[in-house]
Protein backbone atom coordinates (compact mmCIF):
# COMPACT_ATOMS: atom_id res chain seq x y z
CA UNK A 1 0.00 0.00 0.00
CA UNK A 2 1.17 3.52 -0.73
CA UNK A 3 -0.30 6.99 -0.49
CA UNK A 4 -0.13 9.90 -2.89
CA UNK A 5 0.35 13.44 -1.66
CA UNK A 6 -1.10 16.34 -3.63
CA UNK A 7 -0.79 20.00 -2.70
CA UNK A 8 -3.30 22.39 -4.22
CA UNK A 9 -2.77 25.96 -5.34
CA UNK A 10 -4.70 26.98 -2.23
CA UNK A 11 -1.47 26.64 -0.20
CA UNK A 12 -0.82 29.82 1.79
CA UNK A 13 2.64 28.79 2.98
CA UNK A 14 1.87 28.47 6.68
CA UNK A 15 4.60 25.84 7.07
CA UNK A 16 2.53 23.72 9.43
CA UNK A 17 3.07 20.62 7.29
CA UNK A 18 6.85 21.03 7.23
CA UNK A 19 6.82 21.53 10.99
CA UNK A 20 4.65 18.49 11.66
CA UNK A 21 6.23 16.15 9.08
CA UNK A 22 9.65 17.46 8.01
CA UNK A 23 10.56 14.10 6.47
CA UNK A 24 7.68 14.46 4.02
CA UNK A 25 7.24 18.21 3.39
CA UNK A 26 9.47 21.21 2.77
CA UNK A 27 8.93 24.83 1.97
CA UNK A 28 9.98 25.95 -1.52
CA UNK A 29 9.65 29.61 -2.51
CA UNK A 30 7.30 30.13 0.43
CA UNK A 31 4.95 27.26 -0.38
CA UNK A 32 4.63 23.64 0.71
CA UNK A 33 6.13 20.93 -1.42
CA UNK A 34 5.92 17.19 -0.86
CA UNK A 35 9.38 15.64 -0.84
CA UNK A 36 7.91 12.58 -2.60
CA UNK A 37 4.65 12.23 -4.55
CA UNK A 38 4.10 8.73 -3.18
CA UNK A 39 4.92 7.58 0.33
CA UNK A 40 4.41 4.63 2.61
CA UNK A 41 1.49 5.18 5.01
CA UNK A 42 2.59 7.32 7.96
CA UNK A 43 0.71 9.06 10.75
CA UNK A 44 2.86 12.18 10.24
CA UNK A 45 1.49 12.63 6.71
CA UNK A 46 -2.09 12.50 7.99
CA UNK A 47 -1.21 14.88 10.82
CA UNK A 48 0.31 17.33 8.34
CA UNK A 49 -2.75 17.24 6.08
CA UNK A 50 -5.06 17.71 9.06
CA UNK A 51 -2.98 20.63 10.37
CA UNK A 52 -3.12 22.62 7.12
CA UNK A 53 -5.26 25.70 7.82
CA UNK A 54 -6.66 25.75 4.26
CA UNK A 55 -6.77 21.97 3.65
CA UNK A 56 -4.37 22.31 0.72
CA UNK A 57 -2.91 18.82 1.24
CA UNK A 58 -4.75 15.80 -0.13
CA UNK A 59 -3.59 12.31 0.84
CA UNK A 60 -5.05 9.38 -1.10
CA UNK A 61 -4.60 5.63 -1.25
CA UNK A 62 -2.86 5.00 -4.57
CA UNK A 63 -4.63 1.70 -5.24
CA UNK A 64 -8.21 2.69 -4.42
CA UNK A 65 -8.21 6.48 -4.75
CA UNK A 66 -9.81 6.71 -1.30
CA UNK A 67 -9.11 10.00 0.48
CA UNK A 68 -7.10 9.40 3.64
CA UNK A 69 -6.81 13.02 4.74
CA UNK A 70 -8.13 15.54 5.39
CA UNK A 71 -11.16 13.92 6.91
CA UNK A 72 -14.46 15.35 5.79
Amino acid sequence: MSWSIEISHDCIGSGMCAGVAPDHFEMVDGYSCAKRAQVEPADEVVDAAESCPVEAILVKDVDTGRVIAPEE
